[in-house]
């Protein structure tokens, strides 16, 4: 059975616009959805409302940069030593290099 997520109070905060189409980011909006310097954010309008949403910057595999089979540097020569070695050399090795 699915449940029901507490929705969160509306809350209202203001921000001016500069001459050069500026707007600063109130800091509770910063500090609630985690936006930091150099982030990017698109605007979405749908009618009359216009929703601001937050585009991840981090890659999605970087948590998964350095992990790996200890031995083996990284790199195609010696990934592809490293699967000789574990299952044998084989002529179709040669056609993938």
């Amino acid at each position: 059975m699915a449940t029901a997520t507490k929705a969160s109070p509306v809350r209202m905060i203001r921000a001016k616009v500069t001459s050069k189409g500026q707007v600063t980011i109130p800091v509770e909006v910063r500090k609630s959805l985690g936006i930091k310097p150099g982030d990017h954010l698109r605007f979405v309008q749908h009618g009359q409302d216009i929703h601001l949403i937050g585009e991840p910057q981090e890659n999605v595999f970087e948590k998964w940069r350095g992990i790996g089979i200890d031995g083996i540097a990284p790199g195609r020569e010696d990934v592809m030593a490293y699967m000789r070695e574990i299952r044998g050399y084989d002529d179709f090795d040669d056609n993938l290099a």
